[in-house]
């Protein structure tokens, strides 16, 4: 399913520095009021890396949950529902996070792990709880933009890169290469907005980095940030591994996007492309997260640092995470 497609969906469901500096960046009525959100930022270090989860969005996603992974039985809700409890909403609704990362590593230079559901007006304002505050919760951890050297676009879903421009079409971190699989805008449809939204501004600026597979994105002082392709999802859907000392932090992007495909991975997901794909990457991911006993850091789930598990064979139902 296109970006283009999924939006269509959606829409139907539905029914139809310092702050101060960050202002200027977005330009004027770009930032909205922290009235009524959850606030603060959760960090968790590996070694020389310090990984800060930023709330960016909360609300409802449209339709029932159970309706978005068919797959899922009574027991693994029920396990899902002990794991995330806040993701279950009243009248069978689902109630989830939209949130970035930032990797601050040895000199404060810092990596952008997606840029969220952005301003109000931005591509995922028909159906996400727009506006966003990532430029306040950046602010809150001592974050300016000019501090962000590298962007990461786990995909490019209109949730995840909301903020990547401005109100005024411009790049809100021009001093940041921004990188995305290549594998990921190769398959953009015509008339998908990540395409004008993202694409064409940031190559415009000479700001686009498209990889090819496994890539190392920065390292030093016993660690690395190293990029993973968790395709499925979407064609080039792409992890974030921080390794530090003992310590390896995973940023998921949305190879799982609810507690119920951590508790059964094989549960495919409504919205993801190629729903094999996607169940092979996401049973691969859990299953050498497990094995290091990593820290998962997810996009969706209300809690933004999960430990994975040592996978457990159950059967027919494929390894297991409780």
């Amino acid at each position: 399913m296109s970006g283009l497609d999924r939006r269509d969906v959606l829409r139907a469901v539905v029914g139809g520095a310092a702050l101060a500096g960050w202002g200027q960046v977005l330009g004027g009525g770009g930032r909205a009021g922290a009235a009524g959100r959850r606030t603060g930022v959760v960090a968790r270090r590996a070694g020389a890396f310090e990984v800060l989860a930023l709330l960016d969005a909360h609300g409802p996603f449209p339709g029932k949950v159970r309706d978005h992974f068919a797959g899922a039985s009574d027991a693994d809700w029920e396990r899902a529902e002990r794991i995330d409890p806040a993701a279950f909403g009243p009248d069978g609704t689902w109630e989830l996070d939209f949130r970035c990362y930032a990797v601050r590593g040895p000199g404060g230079r810092v990596t952008l792990v997606d840029t969220g559901v952005g301003p109000a007006g931005s591509p995922a304002a028909d159906w996400a709880p727009v506006p966003g505050h990532l430029p306040e919760v950046l602010a809150e951890a001592g974050i300016g933009a000019a501090d962000v050297d590298a962007v990461v676009l786990t995909h490019l879903h209109e949730d995840h890169y909301g903020w990547v421009v401005g109100t005024d079409g411009s790049p809100i971190f021009p001093g940041a290469r921004h990188v995305v699989q290549r594998t990921e805008t190769a398959a953009l449809g015509e008339g998908d907005s990540a395409l004008s939204y993202v694409v064409a501004p940031l190559r415009a600026a000479g700001l686009l980095r498209e990889v090819d597979g496994r890539t190392r994105l920065s390292g030093g002082g016993g660690g690395a940030v190293t990029l993973v392709p968790t395709p499925g999802h979407t064609p080039g859907h792409q992890s974030v591994l921080v390794e530090g000392g003992v310590r390896r932090i995973l940023v998921t992007g949305d190879v799982l996007v609810h507690a119920v495909q951590l508790v059964d991975p094989a549960v495919a997901y409504g919205f993801e492309r190629d729903k094999e794909t996607a169940r092979r990457s996401r049973e691969r991911l859990l299953a050498d997260a497990g094995r290091d006993r990593a820290l998962l850091a997810t996009a969706h789930l209300n809690r933004p640092f999960v430990p994975a598990r040592r996978p457990e064979a159950t059967g027919a139902g494929g390894s297991r995470n409780t």
